[in-house]
């Protein structure tokens, strides 16, 4: 301090903005030291992290890459899949809809046959019916035109042989006329 007191009084004067050869010198060694260090530990930590993270970076990027691809495959595979899905409810359906048309018109068929069993089955018992109710005629219109014929005629027709042949010739001719004025129209 008491050289700047002197320097300051004595007239050479120092300027504040021009350091020391000293401190200049001593500056340089500490920056020097300074500089080694940083580049001996600190740079190569540094370097080692940079790497790393580098790595671990473009390992990610490849991991992701993959993952992206597999991703990619399992999603189209998953499309295929779906799709052979689809067709396959398709097939499904179409084959339940060819079932059903077989079903109704084997149902169809069924009725149908069943329908003219009972229509048959009915003409049958109609027939039956419309026969028995011809014999039970002709056996009361036999009576009566027997009874009718023996009182015009004055006498008996008890015997069956006579009976049954008028009985016969009058519904002959009661179908021929019948039959007559069925054509006639």
């Amino acid at each position: 301090m008491q050289t700047l007191i002197l320097r300051a009084a004595g007239g050479g004067e120092l300027n504040p903005l021009i350091p020391h050869p000293v401190e200049i010198v001593l500056s340089l060694v500490v920056f020097g030291l300074l500089f080694l260090a940083v580049r001996k530990w600190v740079v190569p930590s540094f370097e080692k992290t940079y790497a790393e993270r580098t790595t671990a970076i473009e390992g990610g990027l490849k991991q992701a890459e993959r993952k992206q691809a597999e991703a990619d495959e399992k999603l189209a595979e998953l499309e295929q899949r779906l799709g052979e899905a689809r067709h396959e409810a398709a097939r499904i359906r179409e084959e339940a809809r060819e079932q059903g048309a077989a079903i109704v018109s084997e149902m169809r068929e069924q009725a149908q046959a069943e329908a003219a069993r009972i229509v048959e089955h009915g003409k049958t018992q109609i027939e039956a019916e419309r026969q028995q109710a011809v014999a039970s005629l002709r056996a009361e219109v036999g009576s009566l035109a027997t009874s009718l014929a023996g009182r015009i005629v004055g006498e008996s027709l008890e015997d069956d042989q006579r009976a049954t042949r008028v009985v016969d010739r009058f519904l002959a001719d009661l179908e021929a006329s019948e039959s007559t004025s069925t054509e006639g129209r």
